[in-house]
């Protein structure tokens, strides 16, 4: 039978009463209060064997007293709940050292078990992380109970270098976690270094990642400095991992099993003091059993997975996401919006298969072309009603010309209308749209070669690989 004494605070008498019940009936002595003060006066006193608190009480905030308690008792397991079920929240129970964070509204059983590990563990003190600088904006947004898990795990990570696979649909925020995981962790004080596998040829892929000597390959006229050197000391980013070609595959395997590479062309070993994040929308052990991904090199890689949900699978998220773009959009200069209800219902009805990219560029376009403050729901139907350009199972033919792609693409857009006539605004609501089918059949008609595509479109080739990555456009590879 469990045995210890735990003190509980929290300024609704009703979660005392539940938690009452629920700790007493496990097995537990319990005391309960409503205010912080007569929490420190017990702590400060050497009751109780575990604290379990929320965050917001009338006296102080458990953020500012658990520095103190800490101070006084810091063998003494914390455990936070929270209503301010934010990234932030969990980021700064872990910055305080609190042994578990748990938003509101809690599962009992889950939090019974967390009661029972903290008490069975070893009595040793548990860091509280260094507090980074403060961000403008808060890094990740939602509060449904898939992102407070997410935000949960990352509170873990951010202290350790343990190797992250993140997994999940284009335009889920993969990037987003993964520069979290830096801005907050130990190595905040470093670079973080983002690589895209799909945006960068197949060939020059091991030259990125680990550098070339001079004379390594035609072209190689002076030494250059790989990925891995630029994020020495900090994270380096491997998104799109299951585009990664075998060979640097196998040289990816050597750094995480030794911690060390060598440049091409080079002989001398390196060390490599770096944190690998990766991330994929493909199936990797599908891919493993097709042998296109080393089987070794994933589980070195996928040490703690964590999946991102789509968006249409937390869709309760959606007001504050919508908020949060509207509010960046206002700090960029755009003028300030606001949603109401029924618009709020007719963004959760929508399928959202570009997921929480899609509902980004929405809310700057919303911004951008509508006169009036709140967004209705009529203005929403209009949007998400508008007919999409094909993105799947219609690519550009590879010997079809780029004039003629194009125009394949505009007439199928235009024959969604009545009449052939276009709604007002057209120019801006489909030039996001038209850039998928212009670069697609940019990249078709030069068999995939980034350089000719970006001269013929007439833009920088850095350009092209950010347009790449950002509307997840599959390079064409070419048949033979």
């Amino acid at each position: 039978m469990p045995t210890g004494s735990i003190l509980v605070a929290d300024d609704d008498a009703a979660i005392r009463t539940v938690l009452n019940q629920a700790l007493s009936r496990a097995g537990y002595e319990v005391r309960s209060t409503g205010n912080a003060a007569t929490l420190w006066r017990w702590v400060s006193q050497g009751d109780g064997d575990l604290v379990i608190t929320d965050v917001v009480m009338p006296d102080e905030n458990a953020f500012d007293l658990i520095p103190r308690i800490r101070k006084a008792r810091p063998d003494l397991p914390i455990i936070v709940m929270s209503a301010q079920n934010t990234f932030m929240t969990a980021i700064r129970a872990s910055e305080r050292g609190a042994y578990e964070y748990l938003p509101k509204p809690f599962d009992l059983k889950e939090l019974i078990g967390i009661v029972g590990r903290a008490l069975s563990e070893p009595k040793e003190p548990r860091a509280a992380a260094a507090k980074p600088e403060e961000f403008d904006s808060i890094p990740l947004v939602g509060r449904s109970p898939a992102m407070q898990e997410i935000y949960r795990v990352l509170a873990r990570l951010m202290q350790t270098d343990l190797t992250v696979m993140i997994s999940g649909e284009s335009g889920t925020g993969k990037e987003l976690v993964a520069k979290a995981l830096h801005d907050y962790g130990k190595r905040r004080a470093g670079t973080f270094v983002a690589i895209n596998m799909a945006a960068i040829p197949r060939d020059l892929i091991e030259s990125e990642l680990f550098g070339h000597e001079k004379g390594a390959f035609t072209g190689a006229n002076t030494r250059s400095a790989g990925r891995f050197e630029q994020a020495e000391g900090g994270t380096l980013f491997l998104d799109e991992i299951g585009d990664m070609p075998m060979e640097a595959q196998t040289r990816l395997l050597r750094v995480l099993q030794q911690g060390e590479y060598t440049t091409v062309g080079g002989r001398t070993p390196i060390k490599s003091d770096v944190r690998i994040i990766a991330a994929t929308n493909k199936d990797l052990r599908q891919l493993i059993q097709q042998g296109l991904f080393r089987e070794d090199l994933f589980f070195r890689l996928n040490v703690v997975p964590l999946r991102l949900p789509p968006l249409r699978e937390r869709t309760e998220d959606i007001p504050d996401l919508i908020r949060h773009f509207f509010a960046q959009a206002a700090r960029e200069g755009l003028p300030p919006k606001q949603i109401d209800q029924a618009a709020q219902e007719r963004l959760k009805r929508h399928r959202w298969p570009g997921n929480v990219r899609e509902l980004e560029n929405l809310a700057r376009r919303l911004a951008a072309l509508y006169p009036q403050e709140t967004i209705t729901a009529a203005v929403m139907d209009a949007e998400l009603s508008q007919p999409a350009l094909p993105v799947g199972g219609d690519e550009p033919r590879a010997d079809e010309n780029l004039s003629a792609a194009v125009e394949r693409h505009l007439s199928t857009y235009f024959s969604g209308f009545e009449d052939g006539l276009p709604p007002a605004g057209l120019y801006h609501r489909i030039l996001r749209e038209i850039e998928y089918p212009l670069l697609t059949a940019a990249l078709a008609a030069t068999r995939g070669n980034q350089i000719r595509a970006a001269d013929l479109l007439g833009v920088n080739r850095n350009t092209l690989r950010k347009k790449i990555r950002d509307l997840d456009i599959q390079v064409y590879r070419g048949g033979n």
